[in-house]
């Protein structure tokens, strides 16, 4: 019995040790890390925004601005918008890997990542606050590193004071960064892709200055950017378009390939966008539309869109039919949309758009126009822009579609297109070029017509919105219940709620 008693506490603690032993292991799922790299953070931020992009263009973006329209279930069309949260809750959301990157380098402000990360935080705040107005920004993504769980909406002049700052700052970050820089899906990481992310970071100072110009004198802020190429380098061709290019195969391919067939066809190409560019023998026409079924049946292939803001029955029947209208361009294709007789839709041929050289040179155009900078010319500039435009969707369209769109050898000297006229003329031509150039980037065309009014924008005849095109997206409804407080007080300060109130920078 003595010696049952000794060697049960023995056996016993070698059972003990060897829990102790193996525990951590047994209890640790390895399939499920605790942390994840930098570079694994990059891209899934830069992949989940750009979509984001594509997403906002096709639903919302290309509409508003009249590049598409609608001809089944019409209400974005006519202004029948509830809550649209697609970039609220992609910047919130993405904002929180941000800040893991920013944590994974430890504030180490020499690191590739952390200038990077800098430029994307001010990119996807001004998609946000563009978007809504006041949004919370200095305390957004702070429930966990600070227990802020209901972050106040800062007021969007000071959103904009930050994201301008950040850009800065990353410019100068990124000159003198150092280490390794990988996960980059726009530029390709590595060394001799951080010039590309300077030349972005000052693109799009230059941007959101063009835009604070309604609210504020920015024109020394402009000059310097454009008067120091060396300190300040921007986009100088379309090899630094910042810009997403997909992948044949799933889940990397264009977002909208996968599109079934009676969705993808509820947008048509607008009759503002044929009308538009048939004035000015503009052969872009056929990047963005297709001949319509019947003009092809009948042996006269034309393309034709349909108005926008129609009502249900009325789009329906536009022009004959649904085969009386145009659907949007072989291009921007899904799997099952393509037409008898047409190539196979590549999966990898469209993009997303974050900001280009052509849209650079518009910037620069109007500034040099308005005498915000004295660098360079201005119709220079405008030339530089629309040549930028053809040239990018030259390389852009697969050669299968045999689609010539050649700029015409007298394109520029066309009245409508030709650099001259007074003053407001010549704006009016560099908008109409930036709204065609801004074909499917997001809401930027949308917020750039808000800036200028121009080109003109008419509601359609079932519009539900009074015969007002909306200038913001409300407020998502749960924000109502799990910021109440602060969302009420942005509310008070800005306006009403709705998608008539001009948020501050547009006013």
């Amino acid at each position: 019995m003595k010696l049952f008693k000794i060697a049960f506490p023995v056996l016993f603690v070698f059972v003990i040790a060897g829990c102790k032993k193996d525990f951590a292991d047994v209890n640790t799922n390895k399939n499920n890390p605790t942390s994840v790299t930098p570079d694994l953070l990059l891209s899934g931020v830069l992949k989940s925004t750009m979509d984001q992009q594509v997403s906002e263009s096709w639903g919302i973006g290309n509409i508003v601005v009249q590049h598409h329209a609608k001809i089944q279930f019409v209400n974005e069309d006519r202004y029948g918008w509830n809550e649209m949260n697609g970039i609220w809750n992609n910047v919130y959301g993405n904002y929180r890997n941000l800040q893991n990157i920013f944590v994974a380098v430890s504030d180490n402000q020499s690191s590739p990542y952390y200038g990077v990360s800098l430029i994307l935080k001010s990119w996807m705040f001004s998609l946000v606050t563009d978007a809504y107005g006041d949004v919370p920004y200095s305390e957004a993504g702070k429930a966990k590193t600070s227990a802020v769980y209901q972050p106040v909406y800062d007021k969007q002049e000071d959103i904009y004071t930050g994201i301008l700052s950040d850009l800065k700052k990353a410019n100068e970050l990124l000159a003198t960064a150092n280490g390794t820089f990988s996960g980059d899906i726009i530029y390709g990481g590595g060394s001799a892709s951080l010039l590309k992310w300077r030349k972005l970071a000052n693109s799009l100072r230059l941007r959101y200055l063009m835009r604070l110009s309604k609210k504020k004198n920015v024109n020394a802020e402009m000059q310097a950017i454009v008067n120091d190429p060396v300190s300040n380098p921007v986009f100088t061709s379309n090899s630094d378009n910042a810009e997403l290019k997909y992948l044949p195969a799933a889940p990397n391919q264009w977002p909208l390939y996968g599109t079934r067939v009676g969705s993808f066809d509820e947008f048509r190409v607008s009759k503002t966008l044929t009308d538009r560019l048939s004035a000015i023998n503009d052969p872009r026409i056929k990047v963005f539309g297709r001949p319509t079924q019947t003009s092809v049946a009948a042996g006269n292939p034309q393309i034709q869109g349909v108005p926008n803001g129609l009502s249900d029955v009325a789009a329906l029947a536009y022009n004959g039919g649904v085969q009386g209208v145009s659907r949007v361009g072989y291009t921007f294709a899904c799997l099952v949309c393509n037409d008898n007789g047409q190539a196979a839709p590549d999966p990898a041929a469209a993009r997303a758009l974050l900001m280009t050289y052509a849209e650079l040179q518009f910037i620069l155009a109007e500034a040099r126009q308005k005498g915000m900078i004295t660098t360079g010319d201005a119709a220079t500039y405008y030339t530089n822009g629309i040549s930028a435009n053809f040239a990018y969707w030259q390389s852009v369209v697969p050669p299968a579609y045999n689609l010539n769109i050649t700029m015409p050898s007298d394109y520029m000297t066309q009245g409508p297109v030709a650099y001259a006229g007074t003053d407001a003329e010549k704006l009016s031509k560099i908008a109409l070029q930036k709204w065609i150039s801004l074909y499917f980037n997001g809401l930027e065309a949308w917020f750039d017509w808000r800036r200028t009014g121009m080109p003109e924008i008419i509601p359609g005849p079932a519009n539900l919105n009074n015969n007002k095109v909306p200038v913001r997206y409300i407020y998502p409804l749960s924000e109502q219940s799990l910021n109440g407080v602060n969302r009420s007080a942005a509310v008070q300060r800005q306006g009403a709620d709705d998608i008539n109130t001009r948020p501050w920078i547009a006013q």
